[in-house]
């Protein structure tokens, strides 16, 4: 099991469009993936979860990867919220 914990930047927080492409990318892989914010935990693959968990700019979330293509995906997740939140 891999993880990593982000400092959501994006002013708007994690809003429709990239929750959209987030959950499109995590989508990509076997591996399950799940982000928590706080006490609350939601698959990385389910878009209103993902909306619901209300993260917004200085938000801390984790994200977790448990599979066969973990490496990976921890990877191009982590470089995705690089690039867009």
């Amino acid at each position: 099991m891999k993880s990593f914990k982000y400092v959501i930047t994006d002013n708007e927080g994690i809003h429709a469009r990239p929750a959209g492409n987030l959950v499109k990318l995590i989508k990509e892989f076997s591996s399950e993936i799940n982000i928590t914010k706080g006490d609350k935990t939601v698959k990385g693959t389910k878009l209103l979860a993902v909306m619901s968990l209300g993260a917004t700019k200085g938000s801390e979330v984790e994200f977790t990867f448990n599979g066969e293509d973990e490496d990976a995906a921890c990877e191009a997740v982590l470089k995705f919220m690089q690039e867009n939140l």
